[in-house]
């Protein structure tokens, strides 16, 4: 891998993880048309560079972050609450990533299951757009169900292409957030999801995407996730307040009928 495709893929990272367009699907399609082909190392790879994404919304949520810092070491009791509620909200997707990682994998990280995704998706969206301003509630008002029930949701998101950011959000919507209290609790709960993963991958597939493509793209793919990654925070968080879901459901489905007539080309 050249240091302009993990550029390209960092970008493309940075601006789709917190969008409501699913970063799996783009990065799976952007692979193939730059002439990555799927192995452990390409995909580790996608997921490795997470970690930028993870750095830009710690830094543009530093203070709620620093709050459940202080509550898991007894300092802030608001923090504590925070951190047990993103815990639980964690956990379905904990075990079910682990129970069915192989399987995803094997099945799903292709390109027609992510036509798929983005087609429902985008009518999802274009269904539920006039909701997402419905709940009123902040995140003071967290319950152990609601976390739970927002975590139910994120597994959804592990079919490539669905979007963990739509997930939670909608799923936080649904249980009575309000639109900002979801987009952060979202966020928040993305820093420890794809905090995990990367983790993860970090530590199974480690070796092989260091001996394949040795540490410059996956600095790059870092820097440029990261710095992307922040724009792409601050114009969707704007962007909802005042117009909603309908651009991210047309961007999925021009998306989805570009890769279909990709596909049947060949």
């Amino acid at each position: 891998m050249t240091a302009w495709q993990a550029f390209i893929l960092g970008l493309v990272e940075g601006l789709t993880e917190y969008l409501p367009v699913s970063s799996t699907g783009h990065l799976i399609v952007v692979q193939r048309l730059l002439g990555i082909e799927a192995s452990e190392e390409a995909n580790g790879f996608v997921i490795a560079i997470q970690a930028g994404a993870i750095v830009a919304v710690l830094g543009l949520y530093r203070q709620r972050a620093a709050s459940v810092l202080r509550g898991l070491v007894g300092k802030d009791a608001a923090g504590l609450k925070m951190a047990q509620a993103l815990g639980l909200a964690f956990l379905p997707a904990a075990v079910l990533g682990l129970l069915l990682n192989d399987l995803i994998e094997s099945w799903l990280f292709g390109l027609e299951p992510v036509v798929f995704a983005w087609t429902v998706g985008a009518i999802v969206m274009l269904v539920l757009n006039r909701r997402i301003h419905s709940g009123t509630l902040d995140l003071s008002t967290m319950t152990p169900k609601m976390a739970l029930l927002i975590g139910l949701a994120q597994c959804v998101a592990m079919w490539p292409g669905v979007s963990r950011s739509l997930a939670t959000i909608l799923g936080a919507v649904f249980v009575g957030l309000s639109l900002p209290a979801a987009v952060e609790f979202s966020f928040l709960l993305g820093v420890i999801t794809l905090g995990a993963a990367t983790a993860y991958t970090a530590v199974g597939s480690g070796e092989a995407m260091w001996t394949a493509y040795g540490p410059v793209p996956l600095l790059v793919g870092f820097v440029a996730a990261w710095i992307s990654a922040v724009i792409a925070v601050k114009g969707m968080v704007a962007w909802l307040q005042r117009r909603g879901l309908t651009i991210f459901a047309v961007w999925r489905l021009i998306a989805a009928a570009t890769l279909t007539v990709l596909i049947l080309k060949g």
